[in-house]
């Protein structure tokens, strides 16, 4: 059995930095495990810009941004395997793992750091009836197909979903002499950045309609058409508003889940809302050692963000390495999202391992304008931020300082709220 100090489960930007970070931080022993034949991840068919804004401040395409970090990897002498499928993750910290070369290879690990990001929700999760014919492909994989593999998915779009990838999908293929009929969204607003729909859909006068969705699927051999209604409150098609729109290519753009069969299967403790690990304020998960940043964790709108997470979760790996033991159980501050606040990350907090500050991020259940974010230490509203909109598209954070809390010693819950004032 091949011992490492840290394992990293995915060479994505998540990953690729949490090992530049434990690095940093003095770890040598340190591998990353990637399926895929080359580090980067989901960046490598994004090649599209506006990445890099917070972290290098200039603007990169997803290719570029993760290349700064494969240099980084490769200057640092950072130990990796390619094409390597994760297949099995014990509490214990045992990693089994398979390749071409090596064959089956069992990994022990002081440490690892869980960065395999998010999948998409296919076809399957939706109900849509109709029938089985080819031209419906998920938004990422007709990314893939475009940006990478140079195949055009089909001709005439419609596209299922507001998310990022499905508006960036949107302009991408107007650009290569599609034509997108419309973008049909379920939910009263869009679950993509505002600059996105401003750049993918505004600018090309392509169609976003809201609070519609797909009811049916025309064609045998390959898609016809599909037949679009607008729904009610509580999101069932209203009869009579039905539309068919002919088309030969449906991309489905309809949510990300986090990619946790392994987290599962190392019995790491998973939030009900994010469906990503539940972590406490050092990124670490219910299991001792083991860590979680990226899409995994839950998924994030700009890697940037992903960047400074991940960078953390390798700091505190490394300290783990050197001895640190985190407290997770005794003293823990839950974190409580409710009254429009979705979920948080972290999801609970020992003030004994925050040095000065420890940022929360979540997202918001609804679309709010003019209202506050409030912060309550038990009952005691310490603080409220007005915002002039709040979008499920957008993450927002807020920073819990150590000040705060030495003001409330006896804390047991921080509750995060949408209210009027």
């Amino acid at each position: 059995m091949i011992e490492y100090d840290i394992v990293i489960i995915g060479g994505g930007p998540a990953g690729l930095a949490a090992a530049i970070s434990a690095k940093q931080e003095g770890v040598d022993n340190i591998i990353i495990l990637e399926r895929e034949n080359t580090l980067g991840g989901i960046l490598n068919q994004c090649i599209h810009n506006g990445f890099g804004l917070h972290k290098f401040k200039e603007e990169l395409t997803g290719p570029e941004y993760a290349q700064r970090y494969v240099d980084e990897i490769m200057d640092m002498g950072i130990s990796y395997k390619l094409n390597t499928m994760v297949i099995d993750l014990s509490k214990d910290k045992i990693v089994t793992a398979v390749n071409g070369e090596d064959g089956v290879i069992e990994i022990k690990a002081k440490s690892i750091i869980l960065a395999m990001g998010c999948r998409e929700r296919p076809r399957g999760a939706l109900n849509i009836p109709g029938s089985r014919c080819a031209g419906i492909f998920t938004a990422g994989t007709a990314q893939k197909f475009v940006n990478i593999e140079g195949y055009m998915p089909g001709k005439e779009v419609v596209i299922l979903g507001s998310g990022d990838i499905g508006l960036i999908m949107a302009r991408r293929m107007t650009l290569e002499g599609a034509e997108v009929k419309a973008v049909i969204e379920l939910m009263p607003y869009s679950g993509g950045l505002k600059r996105n729909i401003v750049q993918c859909l505004d600018d090309f006068d392509i169609p976003l309609k809201l609070s519609h969705t797909v009811i049916d699927i025309k064609g045998r051999d390959r898609l016809e058409g599909v037949t679009i209604a607008k729904v009610d409150d509580n999101r069932k098609p209203i009869i009579g508003t039905e539309e068919y729109i002919p088309c030969d290519t449906l991309l489905l753009s309809v949510g990300l889940i986090p990619e946790n069969e392994l987290s599962r299967k190392g019995e790491v403790k998973l939030c009900k809302v994010t469906n990503g690990p539940s972590v406490n304020e050092s990124l670490e998960t219910n299991i001792e050692g083991i860590f979680a940043c990226g899409n995994v964790l839950h998924v994030h709108d700009l890697v940037d963000n992903v960047s400074m997470e991940s960078h953390m979760a390798g700091k505190n790996a490394a300290k783990y390495i050197k001895g640190e033991k985190f407290k997770n159980k005794e003293n823990a501050i839950k974190l409580i999202a409710t009254e429009g606040v979705r979920y948080t990350v972290p999801n609970y907090i020992n003030k004994n391992n925050i040095d000065k500050f420890i940022q929360v991020r979540f997202r918001v259940d609804n679309v709010y304008k003019g209202k506050y974010i409030s912060v309550y230490f038990d009952e005691e509203k310490e603080i409220k931020i007005k915002k002039r909109i709040l979008t499920p598209g957008e993450m927002e954070e807020f920073r819990i300082t150590k000040a705060m809390l030495q003001k409330y010693p006896e804390c047991k819950q921080i509750t995060f709220k949408v209210e009027e004032e």
